[in-house]
Order: structure tokens, then sequence, then C-alpha cells
């Protein structure tokens, strides 16, 4: 059967030469004629690019200027889209978890962090247990149904096509153990086992090993999910600071270094100086490739600068290289400031 793609290729063929079409021009492609358009948003082309190796890595970045606008960076072009603005009712939202699953970008949970210009108040909302999905080829978001417990400064992986949260905070900011999966696909939450341990501080998630680590600031013991079942306490006494995945490597930037994190009974081994970001603070660190990729921020007040500069630039330091140095990326083209949040995304 000949295409209503290409003349005279067949499907399946005129399929696989529009999936090695890069993600950023998409929208352009979408613009050639409706079957390709329709090619696009019916998941067709993703299948395709799933079986033939052609996915792309993409970095989503949340930062708090403008409000509730992701933009996405392509390493190989170093190049910036930004997203359509993500319609939740929470203003400057901040504090929530992110992951992508099967091609789509999910926003979890989470408050406001606005603040009225006029009378200096906090929006009420701390945390919330909406959930929200963008589908980069629909270019839509979508609302997904809620958590089973609202929160905010919580851990949140992406693990086995599901996504797993756990501890945080309420509402009334009371820490919280509760834990819980949600399946995309059936766009249902479940319970799971609740942690350990519940601290007064914000933790994270990190997928180690193909588990879940649940690490809170400024302490010690990690929190492991083993098969599911049970939460497992371990003191690792890692360092403390801005963390980041690299081929299955953790490193943290501590003491102005960028450190890759050994494990127990093996020193840790220093990558690179990072003293140039001293006064850089609420900049996103997130590992891409064999890549640290560090974005935004802004250069807080000090002896030499008295007003809060917020920025949009991107370093980004190769680790695996004999020398790691530190390299200019594009900076961000809209967003700038504090990064709200930032993850992966496989298209």
């Amino acid at each position: 059967m000949m295409s209503t793609l290409i003349d005279g290729l067949p499907n399946e063929v005129a399929l696989q030469c529009l999936a090695r079409v890069p993600f950023l021009s998409h929208p352009v492609l979408q613009m050639v004629c409706h079957s390709w358009r329709a090619s696009v948003r019916n998941g067709e082309l993703s299948k395709v690019r799933n079986q033939i190796s052609a996915t792309e890595d993409l970095l989503c970045v949340l930062a708090f200027e403008p409000e509730n606008m992701w933009q996405l960076y392509d390493p190989l072009r170093d190049k910036w889209i930004t997203l359509p603005v993500m319609p939740s009712q929470i203003r400057n939202i901040a504090r929530f978890g992110v992951a992508s699953v099967a091609g789509k970008l999910y926003v979890i949970g989470g408050g406001s962090d606005r603040v009225d210009p006029l009378t200096g108040d906090h929006d009420r909302i701390f945390a919330s247990n909406e959930v929200w999905s963008y589908d980069p080829l629909r270019r839509l978001w979508v609302q997904r149904a809620p958590m089973l417990v609202a929160r905010a400064m919580f851990a949140c992986c992406a693990l086995d096509g599901n996504i797993i949260v756990a501890g945080g905070f309420t509402n009334c900011r009371k820490s919280i153990s509760k834990a819980e999966i949600y399946n995309p696909e059936a766009d249902t939450w479940e319970p799971l086992p609740d942690l350990r341990q519940a601290h007064s501080s914000a933790c994270s998630g990190l997928v180690i090993k193909g588990k879940m680590h649940v690490l809170h600031k400024g302490l010690p013991t990690v929190q492991i999910l083993e098969d599911g079942n049970a939460w497992a306490v371990e003191d690792y006494s890692w360092l403390q600071g801005p963390m980041a995945m690299v081929r299955g490597e953790l490193y943290v930037l501590s003491n102005s270094c960028i450190m890759k994190q050994r494990g127990v009974n093996f020193p840790d081994k220093m990558v690179s100086c990072a003293s140039e970001f001293q006064s850089r603070i609420g900049f996103g660190m997130i590992g891409l490739g064999d890549n640290i990729y560090l974005v935004g921020g802004v250069i807080g007040p000090g002896p030499r600068n008295q007003c809060i500069k917020p920025l949009s630039d991107v370093d980004i330091l190769n680790v695996t290289s004999e020398r790691p140095t530190w390299l200019p990326g594009s900076p961000m083209t809209h967003c700038r400031g504090s990064i709200s949040g930032c993850a992966l995304l496989r298209i």
C-alpha cells in the first residue's frame, strides 16, 4: 500500500523518514499537510521513533518567571522552545514533584509561591493534590487524577513506567510519611507502605540501581523502597548539596566542588571546581547524557551586590572528559530566576 504521507513510499517507510525529523522541527512538520499533522498527533510517529531508536532526551525547566511557563531544551542543537502556559489555578506553582513517563511530562502537587505585591501576603495554598500532564506532540496540558494526599516538598520519581511520591508536607505544613504510586495508563493512584521515618525537612527522590531513594535535607539517612513492599533505612552519610545522576553515577555540588559520590567505604572523588557559582542560588541541577547542567537561579545580595539578579544562564560540565571544564550553553529564551522544577523528557 502506497503512502498518503510521502508519494511513492509505503506507509511504514514514510513514517520512518518522518520519525527522524528532530522534535524541535515538529511544529513545521505539522504545517506541511493534514496527514503529517495527524501522524504526529495520534501517537503513530512516537511509536515509530521508539522502534527505530530515534528518541531524543530533552531538558524541561520551570522558573519563577514567567508564571507557570515551562521551556524545553534540546542539548544536541543547543536550543530552547517554550510550552503553552500550564493552566493550573495555582499561581507561581512551586514545591511540586515532576517526572516524565512514556513521552509525557507530569507536574504533581505543590503550592503557590506568589506574594501579593501590595500587601506582601503569601497565597494560602502551600500544598495540593492536583496533577497535570503535558503531551509534547499534541502541545496539550491535561489535568489528571489527583493524588490521594495533598503534599509539597516531597520525593517524586519515575520508576518502571509508574510515578512514586513519598513524604513531604501537608497544606498545614505538617510532615507526612504517606507514599503512593501513580499508573499513567490507568490514571489511578494507589497507596504504598508509609516511609519508616518522617522529618521536618524537605525531601527529594533519586532512582539508583532501579530502586527509589528518599533523601531528607540535612540528614545522613536514606530510605529505600524495596520491591515496592517496604522501606529500608540506611545511613549513607552522603555529601549535602544539589545532586544529579549521570550514567547511573551520583554527583553532588558540595563546598563549591562537583564531587562524584562513591558510596560506603569508598572516598568521594572531586570532578571539578564550581567556585564561580558561589553567589548563585536557586538554580536547577540535572544530569543529561554525559553532562551536568546548571540552569537559571539568582545572584543573591552580597557585599558587592545589594540587588537580586534573576538568571537565565545555562552552564554545562562534561563529567566524563579527562579535564572537565564548565562551558556555557544557550540561555533560556523566556524563563529566568529561581528554578521551581526540572526533569528529563524522552520523546
